[in-house]
């Protein structure tokens, strides 16, 4: 359920959400790779055209359980301002029980465990984080340099306050200069926190990023080489090899970007997730080197 004219991104899993936007664009919007904000100026949308929607909307889909707030930077507004679309948001949709949206590491620094108290006291008690990558030189040459212990405290901070969170990694995003340090950091990162859904995604390029985004990488790194497919692969079997997760956390590569789909809840289904990937490689006669994902 889309209340918006314009272009607006969503997670596969808010497929069945009401999409609500209360923010134009993102206000980093700085990431070499991402395009979704590209053509977008950051705004705030004005609380009485939001409080207009939502009541039009509850009279066409009564019945709503789930709301996503849009654009990518819902967490960026002011929180007393966001609780005042909360508020609205339950007031109207009686059968809501939970409210989600995008969350970066530049917004979470703003906001305070209170603060994040109160908005899970209106259900807003999901966050989708973008981690892209868990090592700190990978991170640089995106244009999203923000220290690893500062993310693992934030992560832990929302926990602490019952909210959800689902985490995303990109495969790929490190090239092969840097895949084995990326896929190593990040898994220790992951292992330092406790988060609910962990997703990869598998980096693409569009042609207005791809100058910009190898320009920053050489920069830090060196020369951008894209991974194969079997390289890809690998790396996603090396990531999920090293994932020792403190808590049951729900595992998916559903995103339309992914060579190959996986499901599964970590660390019990570890080795079903490796031997798929293993399956796939051997198919398609890619080397393998079992010995390296036990």
């Amino acid at each position: 359920m889309n209340s918006n004219e314009e272009v607006v991104y969503r997670p596969p899993a808010e497929a069945n959400s009401l999409l609500l936007q209360v923010t134009i664009g993102c206000s980093f919007n700085k990431c070499t790779f991402c395009t979704m904000y590209e053509d977008k100026k950051y705004d705030v949308r004005k609380l009485e055209d939001i409080y207009d929607e939502i009541e039009v909307m509850s009279t066409l889909y009564p019945d709503t359980k789930r709301v996503f707030l849009c654009d990518g930077d819902a967490l960026n507004l002011d929180t007393i301002h966001l609780v005042k679309i909360l508020i609205h948001l339950n007031k109207f949709f009686l059968k809501l029980k939970r409210v989600a949206t995008y969350a970066s590491s530049f917004n979470l620094l703003k906001k305070s465990k209170k603060e994040l108290l109160i908005l899970k006291h209106f259900k807003l008690s999901l966050f989708y984080y973008g981690l892209e990558s868990g090592d700190e030189l990978v991170l640089k040459s995106i244009n999203k340099y923000i220290k690893t212990d500062q993310i693992i405290n934030d992560l832990n901070k929302v926990s602490e306050c019952n909210i959800k969170i689902s985490l995303m990694i990109i495969l790929g995003i490190a090239g092969k200069k840097r895949s084995l340090e990326h896929i190593k950091n990040s898994a220790l990162l992951i292992n330092q926190v406790k988060v609910n859904y962990l997703s990869t995604l598998q980096l693409g390029l569009a042609d207005s990023k791809d100058r910009k985004f190898r320009k920053s990488y050489e920069k830090y790194i060196g020369e951008f080489v894209f991974l194969n497919q079997e390289e890809m692969l690998k790396e996603q079997a090396y990531f999920i090899s090293l994932l020792k997760p403190s808590k049951a956390l729900i595992f998916r590569s559903n995103h339309s970007s992914n060579i190959l789909a996986l499901a599964g809840v970590l660390p019990k289904d570890k080795k079903k997730l490796i031997s798929e990937i293993k399956l796939i490689l051997i198919k398609y006669d890619l080397k393998f080197i079992s010995k390296s994902f036990e």
